[in-house]
C-alpha cells in the first residue's frame, strides 16, 4: 500500500510544472487525485498520464478566482471521487517588473491568483474536513515569501500573506484534525520561472546567477518539490502543523 492509499486529494494548478509532479506523486503512492487547473487540456494530459500508468485522477477545470466555480469543482470531487482528505494549494502566476512599474490592474490579477484563490479554496474544504475531524492541507508559497525577490514585490506579498494565513488556519483547525503546512520552492525550473527570466530581460546570465548563488548548484526541477509536499500530506506528519519548509536547494536556511 502507497502513503496515500485511498486518499483524496485536491492539487491546484495541477497541469503545471510542480503541480503535475505532486499529482504524479501522490497518485504512485495511492491517491485519488483531482487535478484542478485553469487550463482544462493541461490537467487531462497530467489525469491521463496517471490513468495510464495505473493510478487514479480525474481533470477539474477550475478557475480559483471564481468561488462559484471553486464550489462547483470542490462538489464535482466530493460526488464524483469521495470525500476530500488533502488539499495542495499550488496554482500562481507572475511577471516579472519592479514595483513602481506595475500598475492597480496587475496587482489584482496577481492577488487574486496567489492569494484570494487560495483563500476560495480553503473557505470551500475546511468546513467539509472539519466534518470529518480530517484534513492534510500543504500550501505552495515561495521563498519570496521569506527572503523578498526583486522584480516580484506584489507576488512575495501574497506569498508572505499565505504563510501567515496559514499559521493561523492551523491554530484554529489542530483541534478539528485538519494540519496546514507550507512548502516554499527556491527557484525551480518551470514556466513561471521561464517568464521570470524573461522579464529579467537576460535569461541565460540571470540562470547562470542563481545557480552561482545556490549551494547544490542547480536550479530546482518540479521533481524536487513532490517529497516535502507528499510527507506534509501524508499521515507521518500527523503531528506537525504550522511549519514552513523551503526546498530551495540551500539558496535559503531559515531556522
Amino acid at each position: 500500500m502507497g502513503r496515500l492509499e485511498g486518499k483524496v486529494a485536491i492539487v491546484t494548478g495541477g497541469g503545471g510544472g510542480i503541480g503535475g509532479a505532486t499529482c504524479r506523486r501522490f497518485a504512485a503512492n495511492g491517491a485519488i487525485v483531482a487535478v484542478f487547473d485553469v487550463d482544462v487540456s493541461a490537467a487531462q494530459k497530467v489525469a491521463e498520464e496517471i490513468v495510464g500508468a495505473g493510478g487514479s485522477a480525474q481533470a477539474i477545470g477550475c478557475d480559483i478566482t471564481d468561488r462559484d466555480a471553486v464550489d462547483a469543482g470542490v462538489t464535482r470531487v466530493r460526488d464524483e471521487l469521495g470525500p476530500v482528505d488533502i488539499l495542495v494549494n499550488n496554482a500562481g502566476w507572475d511577471v516579472f517588473r519592479p514595483f513602481v512599474e506595475t500598475d492597480a490592474a496587475l496587482w489584482e490579477k496577481v492577488i487574486a491568483i496567489n492569494l484570494v484563490g487560495a483563500l476560495n479554496m480553503h473557505h470551500a474544504v475546511i468546513p467539509l474536513m472539519a466534518e470529518r475531524q480530517y484534513g492534510r492541507i500543504v500550501n505552495v508559497a515561495s521563498d519570496a515569501a521569506r527572503v523578498g525577490s526583486s522584480g516580484e514585490a506584489v507576488y512575495a506579498a501574497c506569498k508572505g500573506g499565505l504563510v501567515s494565513f496559514s499559521k493561523t488556519l492551523a491554530r484554529e483547525h489542530a483541534r478539528q484534525g485538519i494540519t496546514v503546512n507550507v512548502v516554499c520552492p527556491g527557484p525551480t525550473d518551470t514556466a513561471l520561472f521561464d517568464a521570470y527570466k524573461l522579464g529579467a530581460g537576460n535569461p541565460e546570465k540571470l540562470e547562470r546567477a542563481f545557480e552561482r548563488s545556490i549551494p547544490m548548484g542547480r536550479i530546482g526541477q518540479p521533481d524536487d518539490l513532490p517529497g516535502a509536499i507528499e510527507f506534509f500530506a501524508s499521515d507521518d506528519a500527523a503531528y506537525v502543523t504550522g511549519q514552513v519548509l523551503s526546498v530551495s536547494g540551500g539558496l535559503t536556511m531559515n531556522g
